[in-house]
């Protein structure tokens, strides 16, 4: 049971005074005072440089958001709006009209300080100021100008209010341009829908990169009008049978629209040669001695292969890659090659051969994951490592692969990154081959330095998957990856210098209420104080 300690009246003045000047972490307002604004700057992930002062503005029945003549600015003010309305009940009109007062959004071209994904923030007594170069900045701003309200901001029912948004000024530019996340929807098939909950969830911490793994043994998931089967047959089961499923192209092409929208870039993956049952299962002649197998519902791994050395091999491979990479507008295709167990090593590096060809082929840029640093890299290709701590050797395989190669690194190490691992032994969900992962763990390192004597500059970014052997909803993603995800954007966003754990345990407790606002059972981890609800 919660019992409220009641506050004298004559200290409710001195504890309001000390609730602004300590960051209003934790501090309880007067009883007949409004809370004070959130700090400028407390928000995940932490913005680059924050100059907090000023009274700060107040949104209010009569708060416009003035976009000018900008279609882009336009749209941005739009996706600010539908938050904003519901909650507090106001009209909220995004204008064309100038004025000082107001929200509003400007693009500066010219700006190159801020980059194609940064922003500023201005609050004062007149209005709230978020510039940016590109489009994608101006998104990002708008984040952090929710994430500046209270959290009741994201309910969709109207709220008491006041809609505060403390003085100053933020300057903000992600410390890497690959900050990602990937749903395996090939052990269980999840739909548009939740895919969209999950895009717009990722975008209030500025992920910009969906990486989907659309195909493995146990379903395909992507129509191929060259090979029907595909979907239609290795799509119908997932882990434990049931129905499975698969994305259409138009519905394929409704996640890329939703994700441009949210200025996310969709990396489709299509996992060769091992990770292939559900293809072999679909066409008999894919296989080496013309026999299919049968559909597969399991979670072992490394027993499957393409045929290198038959012909059909490679057209099936260019007719998939070269239908997903016209449909595609992001630059890059993943082609897997992880757990390839069941083929020669030599078969290996000749198969990743072909199959970097084909990418490069219909002018996309390879991604793999780590184990293609094995084989000949391309120059300019991404490798996503996803080893543990103790693994010296592979990662030293991968940085070499950085100076042979020229090759570009995302990290998404398991024992750090993998929201699928269960916190702790008593986790009902995930797995725990890499080990437990609670949050600090998941938090406490660092991308930049995780390879050592990779070539400088190889690191490009982070990335954050999700596996679904044991994960079959929305609640189950969102639990696995709440609150860890936040973290891992922020090692993606925000300065080295930022990343430190006491001050992000701080931030990331008054993200709870923010996520039971937005309906998400997370995990409350006990190494977080987490904010009252």
């Amino acid at each position: 049971m919660r019992h409220r300690r009641t506050i004298p009246r004559l200290l409710a003045p001195l504890l309001l005074v000390a609730a602004v000047g300590v960051s209003g972490v934790g501090a309880a307002p007067a009883p007949d005072a409004a809370p004070a604004p959130r700090p400028l700057g407390q928000v995940v992930p932490a913005p680059a440089s924050v100059a907090a002062g000023g009274p700060g503005y107040t949104i209010t029945p009569r708060t416009a958001i003035r976009v000018g003549h900008q279609a882009d600015a336009r749209k941005v003010g739009d996706a600010l709006a539908k938050v904003l309305r519901p909650s507090t009940g106001y009209e909220l009109p995004v204008t064309a009209s100038e004025g000082r007062d107001g929200i509003r959004l400007k693009l500066k071209h010219r700006d190159a300080s801020l980059g194609d994904e940064g922003y500023r923030l201005e609050s004062d007594r007149h209005g709230v100021t978020v510039t940016a170069r590109r489009p994608a900045g101006l998104f990002h701003g708008i984040q952090t100008l929710r994430q500046q309200l209270p959290a009741s901001v994201e309910r969709t029912t109207r709220q008491p209010g006041p809609w505060r948004i403390a003085g100053g000024t933020i300057k903000d530019v992600p410390r890497f341009g690959y900050r990602g996340a990937m749903v395996d929807v090939s052990r269980h098939f999840f739909t548009v829908g939740q895919l969209k909950r999950y895009m717009d969830q990722l975008a209030l911490y500025k992920i910009n990169k969906l990486h989907l793994h659309l195909s493995d043994d146990q379903g395909w998931r992507i129509a191929v009008d060259s090979w029907p089967r595909l979907a239609t047959y290795g799509g119908s089961t997932q882990v434990g049978g049931g129905p499975g499923g698969y994305y259409t192209k138009a519905q394929y092409k409704e996640i890329l629209r939703y994700a441009a929208d949210r200025h996310m870039e969709v990396i489709p993956e299509i996992d060769v040669p091992g990770h292939t049952n559900a293809a072999l299962a679909s066409y008999a002649e894919l296989n080496c001695d013309g026999v299919a197998p049968p559909l597969y519902t399991g979670i072992e791994v490394g027993f499957s292969s393409l045929c290198v050395d038959k012909p059909l091999t490679y057209r099936f491979l260019d007719d998939v890659i070269g239908e997903i990479a016209r449909m595609t507008p992001g630059q890059v295709i993943h082609i897997g090659g992880d757990e390839a167990h069941a083929t020669p090593h030599a078969d290996y590096v000749k198969f990743m051969a072909r199959a970097q060809a084909i990418v490069g082929k219909y002018g996309k840029t390879v991604m793999g994951w780590h184990q293609l640093a094995t084989a000949d890299p391309v120059p300019g290709s991404v490798l996503q490592y996803w080893g543990t701590d103790k693994e010296a050797g592979e990662r030293k395989k991968v940085a070499d692969a950085t100076h042979r190669n020229g090759a570009k690194v995302v990290i998404s190490p398991a024992d750090r990154s993998y929201l699928d691992m269960k916190y702790t032994k008593d986790t009902p969900l995930g797995l725990k081959w890499a080990g437990f992962v609670e949050v600090q763990k998941s938090y406490d390192w660092n991308p930049g330095a995780y390879l050592e004597n990779a070539a400088p500059g190889s690191v490009i970014g982070v990335e954050a998957p999700v596996w679904s052997e044991t994960l079959k909803t929305s609640a189950d993603i969102e639990y696995m990856a709440f609150p860890r995800l936040p973290g891992i954007a922020e090692l993606g966003w925000s300065p080295e210098s930022a990343h430190h754990w006491d001050g992000y345990r701080t931030r990331l407790a008054q993200q709870g209420p923010r996520l039971t606002a937005l309906g998400i059972d997370f995990y409350r981890s006990p190494q977080v104080p987490w904010a009252k609800e």
